[in-house]
C-alpha cells in the first residue's frame, strides 16, 4: 500500500500540472483569438459603411453608378472565391464543419496559413452584401490559433484538441460579445460532452477573448431589446394564430433553400468564379434598389 500511494502522488502531480499549462495556453489562445476576431469585427464595421457610402454616392449617376456598383461587388466577391481556391486551404463555407471534423479526428488541422485566408476572404464576401455570419469564420480562426498554440506546447494530444474546441468558442464568444456562449458552444455542439478539461480551456479561453475584444469593440452589447408592454390575456389566441402560421412559412422557406441548393448543384458545371460573380452581381443588383 505505501508503494501505491508514492506512485499516485506524482501521477497526481503530473496531471495538475498538464492541466495549469492547458489553462494557460487557453488564455493565451483566447487572448490571441479576441485580438483577431475584434479586429475581424471592426473591419466589418467598416466594410458596410464603405460599400453603403459607395452605394449612395453612385447614386448621383443612375447608369455608370450602377454599373460601378455591380462591378465593385461582384469583383470582392469572385477575388473571395478565387483566394480561397489558389490557397489550398480549406476556408471555404462556415469552416464550423472543418472545425468539428478536426475535432473528431477525421481530418488534420490546418496550418496558421488559413487565418490571412479567412480574415481577407470573409472581409470580401460579408462586405461586399453576401447574408454571411461573422461567427463561422471568427470560430475557425479560434480553431487555428488555437491548434498553432497547441502543436508549439509539450502536451498530450487530446489537450491539443482542447485548445482548438477553446479557440472555436472563443472565437464565437467575441463574434457575439458573450463570453458564457462560447463555453456552451464548445460543450453542447463541438464536442457534445462535459470534461473538465475542455470546460476549464473553453472558460479561460473565452474569457481571455472578451476581455481582449472588448478593449477593440466596447462593451455594448451585441443586441439590445426595449421593456415589452405585459400584453392582455385576450390576445392569446393571436400568439397561436401567429405561431402556427410562422409553422408554415418556416415549411416553405425550409422547402425553398433546399429547391434552391438544388439549382446551385445543377451549376457546377460552371467554374467557382463564374458562379461567384454572379452571385454578386445579383446582391449589387439588390444592394442597389433596396440598399437596407
Amino acid at each position: 500500500m505505501g508503494d501505491t500511494g508514492g506512485n499516485d502522488l506524482p501521477q497526481a502531480g503530473t496531471q495538475k500540472s498538464s492541466l495549469l499549462r492547458l489553462a494557460w495556453l487557453s488564455i493565451l489562445t483566447g487572448a490571441g483569438t479576441g485580438f483577431v476576431a475584434g479586429c475581424f469585427r471592426l473591419a466589418l464595421e467598416r466594410g458596410d459603411t464603405y460599400r453603403n457610402h459607395l452605394i449612395a454616392w453612385a447614386h448621383q449617376w443612375p447608369i455608370a453608378g450602377f454599373f460601378l456598383v455591380v462591378a465593385c461587388i461582384a469583383a470582392a466577391t469572385t477575388l473571395a472565391v478565387w483566394l480561397v481556391r489558389r490557397s489550398g486551404q480549406p476556408a471555404s463555407g462556415s469552416g464550423i464543419p472543418h472545425v468539428e471534423a478536426v475535432l473528431s479526428r477525421d481530418i488534420p488541422p490546418a496550418p496558421l496559413f488559413l487565418l490571412p485566408v479567412k480574415f481577407v476572404g470573409g472581409l470580401l464576401a460579408i462586405s461586399a452584401g453576401l447574408a454571411l455570419g461573422r461567427e463561422g469564420p471568427s470560430v475557425q480562426m479560434g480553431a487555428n490559433l488555437g491548434s498553432v498554440w497547441g502543436k508549439s506546447a509539450p502536451i498530450s494530444d487530446s489537450d491539443r484538441l482542447a485548445l482548438v474546441a477553446a479557440g472555436a468558442g472563443a472565437g464565437l464568444a467575441t463574434a457575439f460579445n458573450a463570453p458564457i456562449a462560447g463555453a456552451v458552444f464548445v460543450l453542447e455542439e463541438l464536442v457534445r460532452r462535459f470534461d473538465t478539461r475542455i470546460a476549464v480551456a473553453a472558460l479561460g479561453a473565452s474569457g481571455a477573448a472578451i476581455s481582449v475584444a472588448r478593449l477593440l469593440v466596447g462593451q455594448q452589447p451585441d443586441f439590445s431589446l426595449p421593456a415589452l408592454p405585459e400584453p392582455p390575456f385576450a390576445s392569446g389566441f393571436l400568439f397561436a394564430i401567429l405561431g402556427i402560421l410562422a409553422g408554415f412559412f418556416g415549411v416553405a422557406y425550409n422547402r425553398a433553400i433546399v429547391g434552391f441548393l438544388a439549382i446551385a448543384d445543377g451549376a457546377t458545371r460552371f467554374g467557382p468564379e463564374v458562379r461567384a460573380t454572379a452571385i454578386g452581381i445579383v446582391v449589387a443588383v439588390l444592394a442597389w434598389f433596396a440598399p437596407d
